[in-house]
This record gives structure tokens, sequence and C-alpha cells, in this order.
């Protein structure tokens, strides 16, 4: 049987044996017919709040955060479309903020092709700065004792719209909502405080938990100290086609939103497999490894203990070379050692894309095929994949006929889950 893995911006095609093999996808929803007549009707009839029009004034100062490169949000879509119902507003007093967390800046050239050239030249667009102190306001303390240190342009804009996209999320339950201020623009320092050792390791931090979820909750109650904002978040397919638009009351929409998702994503199975294949949903999601641990916590859901995870990434950017997640990976010998530092309380950024990764190693063995050179992959403590197929094949024979595969072609926009227990 063949089976197409999303990877970078098209498909990698793997064999794998039919009657041996559960392919699990998300429900598929067809595309909206108008995708910008959705979204102009959703400014107007939003979800728990007024219009966003009767927030407008000429005189009002509007910040509108986006998402960053390593996000799938049609920005080249969705912001010039905003950007036509905001036309009374003069451009001059609106600011267009990358949300892009801890992650490294977008460059000019990326900037125009996430957002269309013109609008790069039209409009003030910035990068957030998560550690430049000056670029940051302190609007408070969350009930955990988390200082919000947020984007000042965020804080001091009359009108606040945060836009996005919905997808499931590893250990905030799902993207999109108040993701956009924590982390899209909070101070490294706020993300650290969040992203810590003892929320990560929480059983409710994982996909498709918002409620009960530390993470999330504190997500929620930072982005709420920054007053009110106003939600425009979408869903998409694999096309990458607008499914639904979800705009208004930040909680409210995004509720609404996870709900659709959740339709969609949620996948049970009887039992755990032996093997799982997974992606990390193509580009833009895979251009790093880093970001590649969200799709071996979908695989981990449902992989026996022992068992094997083959994440089938891209990788386009490296590790990234010269990030912390590198740095820190080099620094220890084995999964095992690292989460042992963890334990004896290392801090850093980019611990929690590790912590999890390592979590994972010490339940089943990964795998990586990408475009890395084997010394990279095996540098992240993982071990490299050139032929999936055959390792599939190969593992099967050594496995016996009881053994099992699954394989998540577009990784984590899936979710799957055990009938009969929690994953």
């Amino acid at each position: 049987m063949n089976v197409n893995l999303a990877y970078g911006e098209g498909w990698l095609p793997i064999e794998v044996p039919g009657e041996r093999t559960t392919v699990i996808e998300p429900n598929h929803w067809p595309g909206l017919g108008d995708e910008q007549a959705a979204v102009r009707e959703a400014l107007e009839h939003p979800l728990g709040c007024r219009p966003l029009r009767e927030w407008l004034r000429p005189d009002s100062r509007v910040c509108v955060v986006f998402t960053d490169i390593t996000r799938a949000t049609p920005n080249h879509r969705l912001i010039p479309w905003l950007l036509e119902y905001l036309k009374d507003i003069p451009r001059e007093r609106i600011t267009l903020l990358n949300g892009l967390g801890t992650h490294r800046p977008n460059t000019p050239a990326e900037l125009e092709k996430m957002l269309t050239p013109e609008v790069v030249r039209g409009w003030r667009v910035l990068n957030h700065e998560p550690e430049n102190p000056a670029a940051l306001v302190n609007v408070g303390r969350t009930r955990q004792g988390t200082p919000i240190l947020l984007n000042r342009h965020l804080v001091e804009a009359g009108v606040r719209i945060l836009t996005g996209f919905i997808e499931p999320h590893f250990f905030a339950g799902f993207s999109g909502g108040p993701k956009a201020i924590l982390p899209g623009v909070a101070g490294l320092q706020t993300v650290m405080h969040n992203h810590g050792a003892g929320p990560i390791s929480h059983p409710n931090a994982a996909f498709g938990v918002t409620e009960g979820n530390p993470l999330w909750e504190e997500m929620r109650d930072g982005a709420l100290l920054a007053g009110e904002s106003f939600l425009l978040n979408v869903t998409l397919n694999s096309r990458k086609e607008i499914t639904g638009v979800f705009a208004g009351d930040l909680l409210a929409a995004h509720r609404a939103g996870t709900d659709f998702v959740r339709r969609s994503a949620m996948q049970a199975v009887p039992e755990p497999f032996d093997m799982v294949v997974t992606t990390n949903s193509g580009y833009p999601l895979d251009l790093n490894l880093y970001q590649g641990v969200k799709g071996m916590s979908a695989a981990a859901r449902v992989v026996k203990p022992g068992g094997t995870i083959i994440l089938a990434a891209e990788c386009r950017e490296g590790l990234p070379a010269g990030s912390h997640y590198e740095r820190l990976l080099r620094s220890v010998s084995s999964p095992r050692e690292f989460l042992e530092r963890v334990k004896n309380g290392l801090r850093a950024p980019d611990l929690w894309q590790i912590q999890i990764q390592a979590q994972i190693q010490c339940q089943a063995g990964v795998l990586v095929k990408s475009s890395l050179p084997d010394g990279a992959v095996r540098a992240a403590l993982l071990e490299p994949c050139h032929d999936i197929s055959g390792e599939i094949s190969r593992r099967l024979d050594r496995l016996g006929p009881a053994a099992r595969v699954a394989v998540l072609p577009q990784g984590p926009l899936t979710i799957p889950y055990l009938q009969n227990g929690k994953s």
C-alpha cells in the first residue's frame, strides 16, 4: 500500500504492508466557497462581543498580531483582507506585529512572502523582540506568580487584533487564541516561566486539553492582563484551505474553534502500535527539527512502550543551527541524562522542547527521515533513517506477524488516542 507523507512543500511516498497498517488522518472538511466573504461576515457578526467595526475610531491605535513563518496561517490572504476592513484607520496608526514568541526574527524577504510585498511596503511591520527589555511592558502577574512581560506595541494599542489558526498543540492543547499573546508577543522570562519543567510534565499539558491544563490556563490569564482583544482565527484542511472562521471575544471564539478542530482531529484507535510513522504536517511546520517534536508527540500517544517512532520532517533550516535547542542537546549524551539535569533544576530557553523529546525517547525509539546530515540527527540524540519503507519491513520481520504499524500522514494535525485508556 502506498501512503503519501506530508514532507516539506510536497509529499514523501512510502510503501507499507496494507494488511498490517492503519492510516490515521483528520476528518476532511471542505474549504469555504468564499473565504474573504466568510472573514468579513465573522468580523461583522463575532462571537461574544460587538462587531469589530464598533471597536474602531479614526484616531484608534491598532495592533494586529500575526503568526511567524513556522505556522501555516494564510497570512498572505488573511492580513490583506483585514487591512481592507481597517481602511478607514490611517496606516500610520496600524502596527503589524510578528508574534514569533522566542523563535528567530523573520527576514524582510520572509515577511514579504508571508504578508505580500504590498503589505510590507505600505504598513509598519515589526518582529517581536522577546529579549529586549525596552520593547516589553510588565502588565502584572498570574495566579502562579509569573510576571507577564508583553510587547509594548500590543499593550499600548487601543485596539488589539489577534490573528492565527487553530490546530492541535502538543502541550498547550490547541494553537490560536491566547497563544498569540503568550508566548507570541511575550518576553523570554515570561515564556520560560510558563513553559517550565513542572507545567510541561503535567498530565493535562497535552493535545486537545485547555481547561485544567496549567500551561494553557496561564496563557489565558496572561493574555487577559493585556486588556480586551479581538480574535480572528481560522481553521484549515490539508490543502491549506480555510474551513472555518472564528472571530470575536478571545475565549468564546477560541472555544468555538477548538470544538470544531476537535471534531476533525480526534481519532480513536483500539490499541497501541509497535511502530508509528508520523510527520510534522509538512511546510512550514517541518522547517526545523525543533518543531519536529510535535510530530513525535502525536505518535507517542499510540505507540507501545519500547516501540518505534519514525518522523518524516524535511528540516530545511536544520535543528536550527546555533539555537538553544541544538546547544542543549549537544551538552548531554542521552535523553535520560537531560531529564536528570532538568530534575536537578536546569533552566534554559527551549528546555521544554527537549524535555518532551526526552520523555518520548524514554518511551520509544525515535528515527528521523530528513534532509539533515546524519551527524546532525545524532547530535540531537536521534537515529537517522534513510528509507522508511525498508525500515518498516525490516522491523516487522524481526517483530513477527502480530506486529502492527500506524501512519499519521499529517502528523500533529491528527490527535490519535486509545479508546480504552488515556494517551
